[in-house]
């Protein structure tokens, strides 16, 4: 069963993500589980934990299948010592956040060096951040998000992806969440059929499906091979609606988030009804 929804908003508290999530119809959501834009935020309440996992009771919202987002200052692989302290708390704070409101994952964009360092140096320094993370924490995977490949981000092609999980000791704490318009962005085509089987190929090849943990459908702005991340509507943008056919038809990916980033809320209910209009 496809599992469809949106980044929803929690604004008022984290309880309110599965309410705001079922009046859009979604059968998934992701949300931030703090403020994205600061690093450091109050400790969630009680209360908001109690009815935040009453509220994704009520809906029909089980925990493996909800896929938050960290917040965007963090990044593990800068080159500045004092931003990659304060990511790797960041990071950690995000992961106990997930594990107080029982969810499975975490989604989180690799990092940048922002051209001051080597991919390798940057890929090595978000692991031994993720590792040191992972073990103070249990359970949460870590999942991480393919990048477009803008300001020196790391995480732009499956190669370096795959780098990262290699240096990840606990294997089961680790995970893929593929954005589309990132992908496009990067390099890899999804418009055609073909063209989509040979990128879902080329992920299996290299990485592996049992790392996919979900998808972000998004349709780009930006132009294929562009390393720009602009996010567009479904089907109103240079990808056009075809790769959204094929992923939502794509037996593979069954049961697992799939989350729509598109820059017009008020569209999610009807983007979310065409989707499942393809399955």
């Amino acid at each position: 069963m496809k599992k469809i929804g949106a980044h929803i908003s929690a604004s008022g508290g984290v309880e309110n993500a599965p309410i705001n999530a079922s009046l859009i119809g979604a059968k998934t959501f992701a949300f931030f589980t703090k403020n994205q834009r600061q690093w450091k935020s109050p400790p969630l309440k009680e209360d908001n934990i109690k009815f935040f996992k009453k509220n994704c009771e009520q809906f029909g919202y089980e925990p493996e299948y909800i896929l938050p987002h960290d917040t965007y200052l963090i990044n593990m692989g800068s080159p500045d010592p004092e931003i990659r302290k304060k990511s790797e708390e960041a990071f950690l704070d995000e992961l106990k956040r997930c594990e107080l409101l029982g969810l499975k994952m975490l989604n989180f964009h690799p990092g940048s060096h922002r051209g001051e360092m080597s991919d390798e140096d940057c890929l090595n320094s978000i692991a031994n951040s993720v590792n040191r993370c992972l073990m103070k924490t249990d359970k949460v995977v870590a999942v991480i998000e393919n990048t477009a490949g803008q300001g020196g981000s790391v995480g732009r092609n499956f190669e370096q992806i795959k780098y990262l999980i290699d240096q990840i000791k606990d294997k089961s704490r680790i995970g893929v969440c593929l954005d589309t318009c990132h992908l496009f962005a990067s390099g890899y085509d999804l418009r055609t059929k073909d063209s989509y089987e040979y990128t879902i190929n080329q992920f299996e090849k290299i990485i592996g499906l049992n790392f996919l943990k979900g998808w972000h459908l998004n349709d780009s702005k930006s132009e294929f091979k562009s390393n720009v991340d602009r996010h567009e509507s479904l089907g109103k943008g240079n990808l056009g609606i075809n790769p959204f056919k094929f992923i939502v038809k794509d037996k593979r990916f069954e049961n697992i988030p799939l989350i729509l980033e598109t820059p017009e809320p008020d569209l999610w209910e009807e983007e979310i009804k065409l989707l499942y209009s393809f399955a």
